[in-house]
């Protein structure tokens, strides 16, 4: 099996990050092009990329201010039952983030491209955070 690790700091307090990780809304501006869901251990979430990517993932941890988690169904087969979290660390209103997609079958060319992808799009969470930019869902690879 293989996993994606990325550790950086948000400088905004620690609600916000956690609001931005495990809010629809918010999700949609920085991963997914639509999303539904409620922050619910148990609950299921829609996460919409465009036609042919109509993922469904079940939040198998949310810990107000300190995790995240996703668990995958419904999705690419590479990334079924994959997990998607996020621990976050509070500390004079920055906030710690360790990033965590693990449980991928093999290393391979979807995998490596999923890692560039998750640094693209953790950028553009620090981005939209920090500085409130948004960036198209189209764009957001090449920003």
């Amino acid at each position: 099996m293989a996993d994606i690790f990325h550790d950086f700091p948000i400088s905004v307090p620690v609600d916000r990050v956690y609001e931005a990780v495990s809010a629809p809304a918010v999700l949609d501006q920085w991963w997914t092009k639509r999303s539904s869901g409620e922050p619910v251990e148990g609950s299921e979430y829609q996460l919409w990329f465009g036609p042919e990517y109509d993922w469904r993932a079940t939040v198998s941890r949310a810990v107000p201010g300190k995790n995240f988690e996703l668990t995958l169904g419904t999705s690419d087969p590479d990334w079924a039952g994959t997990v998607v979290g996020f621990d976050l660390t509070p500390a004079d209103g920055v906030t710690q983030v360790r990033f965590y997609h693990t449980g991928w079958p093999k290393q391979n060319e979807h995998y490596r491209i999923s890692c560039y992808c998750w640094a693209m799009y953790l950028r553009v969470l620090k981005r939209h955070l920090e500085h409130g930019e948004t960036v198209p869902y189209e764009r957001r690879l090449d920003v």
